[in-house]
């Protein structure tokens, strides 16, 4: 069976889980502890040495360290319902959103939180290396995620998700990081009437609520 290394309040291994829970495939978790730095240890720098979560070990053994890998050998086994598109123009619109989101949201909200968190004073980025907080850094990042919610509520009007005319992996993204955005104290208004119409009718569906 596959194995999803998870943490349960940390973003990124929330995506692969609501992607593996939208595709309906059965896993075994286990969970790794972020607070107390299990990541770091030698037991998970074994399955993966850049102490980072979420990682998938496959049936056949083979290790998948990023989201990016994890969607695309989940929706190469698993393909339906198709979360990356399911024509050439779909799924070029799918990564363009989903790598503006990274990009401009889940990054940002990195940015912002890892140069200002007093227990991340020496994690300013993942993975092996530490690396010193840079204040300004986290300022920017603040200003970057007011800047993605308002351009992601001017998206989405009209529209009942981010690309194409179904659920993808975008909309998964960009779920997880409004949750997200949180921990640095930020969250729709009131004036993001399409953003909050989007998020309510996401968390209908129960992979939203894991």
């Amino acid at each position: 069976m596959i194995t999803l290394y998870d943490c349960a309040t940390a973003p990124s291994p929330r995506r692969a889980r609501i992607l593996l829970a939208e595709k309906g495939v059965p896993h075994h978790t286990v969970q790794i502890d972020l607070r107390n730095k299990e990541q770091m240890g030698e037991t998970f720098r074994a399955i993966n040495p850049q102490c980072t979560v979420p990682a998938l070990v496959s049936e056949e053994g083979a290790v998948f360290t990023d989201n990016a890998a994890i969607t695309a050998y989940i929706e190469a086994r698993y393909p339906q319902p198709p979360l990356l598109g399911s024509t050439p123009q779909s799924k070029a619109e799918v990564a363009s959103w989903n790598w503006r989101i990274e990009f401009e949201g889940l990054m940002a909200i990195a940015e912002a939180l890892r140069n200002s968190a007093p227990t991340m004073a020496q994690r300013a980025l993942p993975g092996p290396v530490d690396y010193a907080q840079i204040p300004a850094l986290a300022e920017r990042g603040l200003a970057r995620v007011q800047q993605f919610l308002h351009m992601l509520n001017q998206h989405l009007a009209g529209r009942e998700f981010i690309a194409t005319e179904q659920l993808s992996v975008a909309d998964i993204s960009a779920a997880v990081a409004v949750d997200f955005a949180r921990v640095v104290r930020i969250k729709p208004s009131e004036d993001h009437v399409d953003l909050l119409r989007w998020r309510a009718a996401l968390a209908l569906r129960p992979a939203f609520n894991l």
